[in-house]
């Protein structure tokens, strides 16, 4: 009796196995002719093996998710109106399945803003649901919105601020999150593009792969600075000083002892030079008083600027930049504490504050081009021949193309400039008569760089 029963155990294990096995063949030969067909953009074909896959191997592989995700994107991007909710609705469930059968190889912030982009662009939902979905996949990694995902964020946000569903505060708090992020995204990526730019101005050869980088970090930063542009344009009149001061001005009595809430405060009524009003004056001094800080320092900087007194003014900017973390709002003070500097005619000094800008904020394109024009004005004292001199601005045309190619938004300014410069520079003729094509030019006086004449 007990050798029929272990001879019926077996039989079943056996059994099993052998079903098992069939199983796993079965889904192997599907997967295979699903996959196949998907790379051959065969999509109708491989959609039906798809649908197989997802109901009975739905963790036999990874692909069966990204095969249907490039399926279902092609299909919603050709179907009328009328059909795409109903696809987005079947994207959404494979981007939902592939998070629940392979977790460690899915970001889940990455998931949800996916399906969140989604839900905007085919008007699932309403406008509450929408937000909500981009709020979610942003608290979990706000690395996962992109550009355009991040103004989608914003933009629902201030639609429901209109509707009187969310308080103008929320508003303020999320702009200040969102253009902090597109700030860090924007500055790592011209980071990267001014390493590719010094590469080929010292006459290093690009390799292909570089090529192609150097082409995306510029796309990316034209899309950066046209949402950041869009973003500013949305907040629109919300921010101004007829907004800002009644909405903090009810609220100081009860906030004057929160240095996070002045912190806060106190940047918005600089950020929008609301500084005439008293009210800029309660906060600086208040949050001075509470923590002597980069922000209490630079207010009180503008403080004393307004009164016309410039040296404490430049006092203050130099404390606020040094205690100073965030990069972009060091870089704003380096750059105001440069243009004040160069309005006194110190070069030199003004050069030096700009180039500390950069290094905050290397997509900061404004100050490569004041530094263009002040070695532009200063053409004429710093070189011993004519053809010296007016090679000067060539250095000058350089700053300004730089600021061209780390900052999209000036790039049209930039462009025209560094084009008038080179008009001013030695002409082929001037090269030729000079015997000076491929040479280079050391630039004396406060500039102190050099400048290779071009070949002919």
């Amino acid at each position: 009796m007990k050798t029929k029963v272990i001879l019926f155990l077996s039989g079943v294990f056996l059994g099993t196995g052998a079903l098992q096995a069939q199983a796993n063949q079965e889904c192997a030969t599907t997967a295979a002719l699903a996959y196949s067909d998907a790379k051959a953009k065969n999509y109708d074909a491989a959609w039906t093996r798809i649908e197989t896959l997802r109901e009975e191997c739905p963790s036999y592989h990874i692909a069966t998710y990204q095969y249907g995700e490039r399926i279902l994107k092609d299909r919603l991007e050709k179907a009328p109106d009328a059909e795409k909710k109903a696809i987005a609705q079947e994207l959404i469930e494979i981007y939902r399945e592939r998070l629940q059968y392979f977790p460690s190889k899915t970001d889940e912030g990455d998931v949800n803003a996916d399906i969140a982009q989604l839900t905007y662009d085919v008007k699932l939902g309403t406008t509450e649901e929408q937000y909500e979905a981009f709020d979610k996949a942003f608290e979990q990694n706000p690395n996962s919105l992109n550009a355009k995902s991040l103004y989608t964020y914003f933009y629902l946000l201030v639609e429901l601020q209109d509707a009187g569903k969310k308080d103008l505060q929320e508003v303020f708090d999320k702009y200040d999150v969102v253009i902090a992020k597109l700030e860090q995204q924007e500055n790592e990526t011209a980071e990267s593009l001014a390493n590719l730019i010094e590469k080929q101005e010292a006459g290093e050869e690009l390799s292909a792969k570089e090529k192609a980088r150097l082409n995306a970090y510029e796309k990316n930063l034209v899309a950066y600075s046209a949402v950041k542009g869009s973003i500013n344009a949305k907040l629109g009149q919300r921010a101004d000083c007829d907004n800002l001061i009644p909405l903090y001005s009810k609220d100081f009595e009860a906030n004057k002892g929160d240095t996070e809430w002045l912190k806060r405060v106190n940047s918005r009524l600089s950020a929008k030079d609301c500084t005439e009003d008293p009210l800029f004056v309660k906060v600086s001094e208040a949050l001075h008083q509470l923590e002597p800080s980069a922000s209490s320092a630079y207010s009180l900087g503008q403080l004393a600027e307004s009164k016309g007194n410039t040296a404490k003014a430049m006092e203050y900017y130099n404390q606020a930049a040094e205690l100073q973390e965030d990069p972009s709002v060091r870089a704003n003070i380096y750059y105001r504490i440069a243009n004040n500097l160069k309005e006194k005619g110190q070069y030199g000094n003004a050069r030096n504050m700009y180039r500390k800008a950069i290094a905050s904020k290397p997509s900061l394109g404004r100050a490569y081009l004041q530094i263009a024009n002040m070695i532009a004005l200063s053409a004429n004292n710093c070189g011993d021949t004519a053809f010296e001199k007016r090679a000067v601005y060539w250095k000058a045309a350089e700053y300004a193309e730089r600021a061209a190619r780390v900052d999209p938004s000036i790039s049209g300014t930039a462009n025209e400039t560094a084009s008038a410069y080179r008009g001013r520079a030695p002409q082929r003729q001037d090269i030729f008569q000079n015997d000076m094509q491929g040479k280079t030019i050391n630039i004396g006086c406060w500039i102190g760089e050099s400048v290779r004449v071009p070949n002919l």
